[in-house]
């Protein structure tokens, strides 16, 4: 085939779903001439699966990439139905933002800010190879022959390496929606000496609207007194349209466990491995067994059109089978399925082989991000294409990388998992993989991470100077209410309302705070703290838990000190005494670069720190 040169760029980018965007986007934003590669147009920030985002922990995901610089979290302001905060009744640290996303509109705002963004091309086509020198990166060449001259590449590729979709026993070679697979690539990842392996994901139905009786259902609003994902959006998202809430019932399952010989999943057609946190209906009936129903719920994929998407339910069942299978619920008696469910099989690599720069360690210059590194999620992609497209800048600078550290956001926790515990399956973003959650909480991401972003060229004196207001604002709000200037005859009603006894003497706004009491209703009684919404939330969450998080960051302190500890990039862990087997194995694959992160590593333990620790302070001594 003649090949063609189609330009000379700093860096192309492979793939422009949520993960291709932001690392596009970071590139372009921070001077560096960049290509998109997309095989379709049309797919660009495609929301193959549920039309939503933020949710438990991606919220704080959503958050954080805002403040960093990036886009996810002002086009989901700028395109939601509705909006609301999950888990309002527990603490801050697990509070997230959600909101339902209107499909098309999404697409196409990303779509359109891509086209206007300085230093950004966008080419339709597929790409065939990664092309290298040295050791290096030098190209990225498409099916059709065109040569993509560069300095970095970042392979944002989804779902769509070597796709199938699998429902009953049809099997397809496609990407998601129908859109075309990349059959290409693949192989050219394993000449440059990545591992890749299967994994396996699965949507559900969209069914008519007007074919439903939502009289069944609960209604499910949106919230209007919470604050939008961007900390530079003036206001909360207009909450348009309602979801609905339902249920499967005994007969669904009967279906679904009659036809067990006919799913994909459990007669053998299915053999990769699919998301533990976001199972099927099938698997959710058989792991499940003693559950009567389970919640699904019928959320709008848009303004403009009347498909309804059925969370909870996603299948590779055959279609006869689901047809009945969702007639049997409740409300759903004469559903008309306008797109049936199927599953997805795709291509991934061992995220194992990555730096936590999220570039390939046998490759100078070449980044992943997003599903092809093993996750899953919207949020989870966008972070890591943010993460890359940053860094690949920040090489091509000459400039130090940016690595976030577990205690600094949840994208290091995300990526530290990634590069340093490896995933076995689709990996999701949890509160619960965050030891420090109550320092990383989703009011608090633009304290955090801000200036970092700013440093790497990516904030804009817009969303900076925002941040500086807020920062500042926030400070004196908690000074204003530390002020002790209630006597113990105002507050004496306050106090007893909520059980507590008389105060000494006088007493300051945060310490009622401090005893639970809501700030806002402090405020309706005392006056003062004349603030934004977000700034008193900041405020009041950091009075409350200001105990907690002085005891966080002496542990964070002390972990510190251990990632420190830098580990020689060149060392020999097979001649090390006293590592185990296991160790010597795990500590040669992963190449940790400290201490700390080898600590984390599945499979090293205890006693095999204790002997890297000694190991390292000989070294140090002789040198």
């Amino acid at each position: 085939m003649k090949e063609f040169v189609l330009g000379n760029y700093d860096v192309a980018v492979v793939g422009a779903g949520h993960a291709g965007c932001e690392a596009a986007l970071a590139c372009a934003r921070t001077g560096m001439k960049t290509a998109i590669l997309t095989l379709n147009l049309d797919s660009i920030a495609f929301m193959a699966c549920n039309p939503s985002i933020g949710g438990t922990a991606k919220g704080h995901l959503v958050r954080e990439i805002d403040a960093l610089g990036g886009e996810m979290g002002i086009n989901a302001d700028k395109t939601a139905l509705q909006i609301k905060m999950l888990n309002a009744g527990k603490g801050a640290a697990v509070q997230s933002l959600r909101c339902q996303s209107d499909k098309n509109a999404y697409h196409a705002r990303m779509k359109n800010v891509l086209e206007h963004t300085e230093n950004l091309r966008i080419i339709q086509g597929e790409a065939r190879e990664v092309r290298t020198e040295n050791g290096a990166v030098t190209a990225v060449v498409t099916t059709y022959g065109g040569v993509i001259n560069c300095r970095a590449a970042i392979l944002a590729t989804g779902v769509y390496l070597n796709a199938r979709t699998i429902t009953g026993d049809v099997t397809a070679e496609s990407g998601p929606n129908g859109f075309a697979p990349a059959t290409e690539l693949t192989k050219n990842l394993i000449e440059l000496g990545f591992c890749v392996r299967r994994f396996k994901t699965g949507t559900p139905a969209r069914v008519h609207f007007s074919s439903l009786d939502l009289s069944k259902f609960s209604v499910q609003y949106g919230e209007d007194n919470v604050g939008p994902f961007s900390f530079i959006s003036p206001a909360p998202p207009e909450n348009k349209l309602p979801c609905y809430l339902g249920y499967t019932n005994g007969r669904t399952h009967e279906i679904i466990l009659s036809n067990l010989d006919r799913s994909p999943l459990y007669n053998g057609t299915i053999e990769s491995t699919g998301p533990r946190y976001c199972p099927s209906i099938e698997t959710k009936v058989v792991r499940f067994a003693d559950k009567e129903r389970h919640q699904i719920f019928i959320e709008p994929e848009g303004i403009d059109n009347l498909e309804a998407y059925v969370q909870g339910m996603s299948s590779s069942m055959p279609h006869d089978v689901q047809l009945e299978m969702y007639h049997s619920v409740s409300g759903m008696e004469n559903a008309e399925i306008m797109r049936f469910a199927y599953a997805i099989e795709y291509d991934c690599i061992d995220s194992l082989d990555l730096y936590p720069t999220l570039e390939f360690k046998k490759v100078s210059g070449l980044y992943t991000a997003g599903q092809i590194n093993g996750t899953s999620g919207y949020e989870e992609a966008a972070a890591q294409g943010l993460m890359a497209g940053l860094n690949a800048s920040l090489k091509l600078r000459n400039l130090p990388p940016l690595v976030l550290g577990r205690d600094e956001a949840y994208i290091g926790v995300l990526i530290d998992d990634l590069v340093t515990k490896g995933t076995e399956e689709p990996y999701r973003m949890m509160t619960s993989r965050a030891e420090y959650r109550i320092e990383l909480r989703q009011d608090n991401a633009d304290f955090r991470l801000t200036q970092k972003g700013r440093d790497a060229g990516l904030v804009t004196d817009e969303r900076y100077n925002a941040y500086l207001a807020r920062l500042s604002e926030a400070r004196r709000a908690i000074k204003e209410l530390e002020i002790r200037d209630l006597t113990p005859d105002m507050t004496a009603d306050i106090l007893e309302k909520h059980g507590f006894e008389r105060a000494a003497s006088a007493v300051s706004r945060a310490d009622l705070v401090r005893r639970g009491i809501p700030l806002d209703e402090i405020k309706g009684q005392f006056g003062g703290v004349g603030y934004s919404r977000s700034v008193c939330e900041s405020a009041e969450i950091y009075i409350r838990y200001e105990g907690y998080l002085k005891k966080n960051r002496q542990q964070i302190a002390r972990a510190k000190k251990l990632e420190d500890r830098l580990l020689p990039p060149d060392a020999d862990y097979e001649c090390i005494d006293g590592l185990r087997l296991e160790a010597r194995e795990k500590l040669n694959k992963v190449r940790p670069l400290s201490i700390g992160q080898a600590s984390r590593i599945s499979g090293v333990n205890p006693a095999d720190i204790s002997v890297l620790m000694v190991w390292l302070s000989l070294r140090e001594r002789r040198n």
